[in-house]
């Protein structure tokens, strides 16, 4: 016993304290800044998330791998990236990383009645590379601790209250995909969590992807990233079910 307390001691409180205002290292790219001075060039993005009409990007596409850093186009350590709309992650000239967290996260009445204390989820990786994957799993560890916010993994979707998407949906993954979200008890929510899971990412061309889940359900959140980071997926849920 006395050991432990020592140990408690001289580790201290690994987790974060604050998770809505952690700190970020300046090497982190994260939300795109776009002047517009200049046409981009676009064959250097493997996704085909710019464009030059207006000037742009898709963070839903964006794999956030650097090549189109330029003049135009520059990151900073922003990590809020979530969204409730698709059309909302493509990014214009002149929108600034504090007007996008305030627009980006509409919250419901009823999803923060039914979520806000507790949100028990059921990952799906469909295709997924594990990168994504591996970030969903650090979500619980001693240091961002997501649990102590009330939201956990759970193993079975007949405990969830929705599932989270990652990898790109592949043909194999389609059927099983669609099983985990009819097990999975109404009312629930659905996340897409990567850019393999909003648009495909790199596989987005693929002939062996099956997608139509997309098409048939609805999606409540998106939150971009190759991968995805910690406190990106933590911050767009606690912003999207808090009252």
């Amino acid at each position: 016993m006395l050991d432990t307390i020592k140990l408690k001691y001289f580790q201290g409180k690994q987790y974060i304290k604050d998770i809505k205002n952690a700190p970020m290292r300046s090497q982190f790219r994260g939300f795109p800044i776009i002047k517009g001075n200049g046409n981009i060039d676009l064959e250097c993005c493997p996704t085909g998330a710019l464009s030059n009409n207006p000037v742009s990007i898709d963070l839903g596409k964006c794999t956030l791998c650097g090549n189109c850093k330029c003049e135009a186009i520059q990151f900073d350590n922003y990590y809020k990236l979530g969204s409730t709309s698709r059309d909302f992650l493509v990014i214009k000239e002149g929108m600034t990383s504090e007007e996008y967290e305030k627009a980006a996260i509409q919250t419901k009445k009823e999803i923060t009645k039914v979520f806000s204390k507790s949100l028990k989820l059921r990952q799906v990786s469909a295709a997924g590379c594990n990168g994504c994957e591996m970030e969903l799993n650090a979500c619980s560890n001693c240091n961002f601790d997501m649990g102590r916010f009330g939201i956990d993994f759970v193993a079975s979707p007949r405990h969830a209250d929705g599932i989270v998407i990652t990898g790109p949906i592949s043909e194999n993954m389609a059927w099983a995909l669609e099983d985990c979200y009819k097990s999975t008890p109404d009312p629930k929510i659905v996340i897409l969590a990567g850019a393999c899971a909003i648009s495909g990412g790199v596989f987005q061309k693929s002939s062996k992807l099956n997608r139509e889940f997309l098409e048939k359900y609805p999606i409540d959140l998106y939150i971009p990233g190759c991968p995805i980071h910690p406190l990106t997926f933590i911050n767009a849920v606690l912003k999207y079910i808090s009252k």
